[in-house]
């Protein structure tokens, strides 16, 4: 099945109210005064990466680009804002056209980006362009977030594989840009059916402590599950008594149990306990998978501990306690008038606090040292100097509207990989630090 299909997993008809109302108060004023087609250049970046973080992970671009082709104004739509006084009449004239028929550039899904990076880059017309300012932030805020700690967990685990399994502590259609989120980051499966019919992500689950007490027995229980689903199931085993339960389990299904799940207590010491036990039991091949809380703090302090995989929910889908990535959109480029032929000019925000940004249409690519490995993220204006012009960043993904392609999720999996594994032995550190490499301005 195509999931790229489906369409938007979300009950609206079109995605033209994931905005501010600003956005429209915008559009309305620039048609009165006539700067509404003035050509704009807009990109998406953060001064700065989330406190302790050494890298970011580009993580939404897919469902950017279907947000784009979505961001219709419908008759539905338009009669909200018409009854509401919204916009006047011409906007809502305008606004029954709309279609973005403007460029999209940016870094391909999965790659890292630091501080100052133009992580996504949005021409055409000022109005066209600037209705999509909310929208992009919403995806790419949430999604990155997600991705980033997603990859500092899997980096924490070593290669053993990870479950999310975070649907029950967010928002339901969070839940599934979540788990394609982890997925681009390294998680290996999910949970949640919704992200596997949705992008095709591979689903598990077995049974919860809920199971274990519909019977009168544990054993009763177990052997339920293991009629039903087979001798490779998955059982869990702290309902009770751990000791007692594994050696229940082991009973029940013999020596070809799939896998134990421990959900409580001290991860570390039970892991060891119960690897022991499943051997002296003759089940040398069953697996353990711990669950509760984690985040990859708890995942690094596991690491010596002989488990086998790791299922993590609340920490995963809340960022590891950075839900955003305090990405902006700004304008950056504009012409003077109307006439496309016209020159882009330069234009940046300049104020206190730290919310200056720089002007003018970027490029970007990142540098190597001899040994391959990224030493700085080179941002510029002006030309591509030469030894830089193979190691550019910024790719189409939208042509006149046009959508160019789709990547699947795999691609973009294995694109995070080796974009992390060309980084800096110290961006995996789990220690607080600066960003990994600089942003170099030219």
């Amino acid at each position: 099945m195509n999931t790229a299909d489906l369409g938007l997993p979300v009950d609206v008809p079109s995605t033209a109210l994931f905005t501010d109302h600003y956005e429209l108060t915008m559009l309305q004023a620039a048609l009165k005064a006539g700067t509404a087609e003035r050509r704009s250049v807009f990109e998406v970046f953060t001064r700065r990466l989330p406190e302790g973080r050494r890298y970011g992970v580009v993580a939404g671009t897919g469902r950017v680009l279907d947000a784009v082709e979505n961001f219709r104004f419908d008759p539905g739509v338009l009669g909200f804002l018409r009854e509401h006084s919204i916009v006047d009449a011409e906007t809502l004239d305008w606004l029954a056209g709309y279609r973005f028929g403007g460029d999209v550039w940016g870094y391909q899904e999965g790659e890292v980006y630091f501080p100052g990076s133009p992580i996504m880059r949005v021409e055409g017309t000022f109005a066209e362009c600037v209705l999509l300012e909310t929208v992009i932030l919403s995806i790419l805020n949430h999604d990155s977030a997600i991705a980033a700690a997603a990859s500092r967990m899997s980096s924490a685990a070593g290669g053993r594989p990870l479950i999310e399994m975070g649907a029950r502590r967010t928002h339901e259609l969070a839940a599934v840009a979540a788990s394609r989120a982890a997925y681009v980051g390294g998680f290996t499966s999910t949970s949640d059916l919704a992200a596997g019919f949705r992008y095709g992500i591979p689903t598990v689950g077995t049974s919860a402590h809920a199971f274990t007490l519909l019977h009168d027995r544990e054993r009763d229980a177990f052997q339920a599950q293991v009629d039903s689903l087979g001798r490779d199931t998955t059982l869990l085993v702290d309902t009770y008594d751990v000791a007692e339960a594994v050696r229940t389990a082991v009973e029940i299904a013999g020596p070809e149990l799939g896998a134990v799940r421990i959900d409580s207590g001290d991860l570390l010491l039970v892991a060891h306990r119960v690897r022991q036990q499943l051997d002296e039991l003759g089940a040398t091949n069953t697996r353990i998978i711990v669950t509760s809380d984690l985040d990859e703090y708890a995942i690094a302090s596991l690491a010596a501990a002989p488990v086998d995989a790791y299922g993590v929910g609340t920490q995963l889908v809340t960022g590891s306690g950075h839900p955003t990535c305090s990405m902006v959109y700004k304008l950056v480029a504009r012409a003077e008038s109307a006439d496309p032929t016209d020159p882009l000019v330069p234009v940046a925000k300049k104020s206190s606090g730290g919310k200056t940004s720089v002007g003018g249409r970027k490029w970007a690519a990142r540098r190597l040292d001899e040994h391959g490995v990224a030493e700085a993220e080179v941002v510029g204006t002006g030309p591509v100097p030469d030894d830089l012009r193979e190691r550019q960043l910024l790719v189409p993904l939208v042509e006149d509207g046009r959508v160019l392609s789709r990547e699947p999720l795999d691609v973009v999996r294995e694109r995070h990989v080796r974009a992390r594994a060309n980084l800096p032995l110290s961006a995996t550190q789990l220690s607080r630090g600066e960003a990994v490499i600089p942003t170099e301005y030219v």
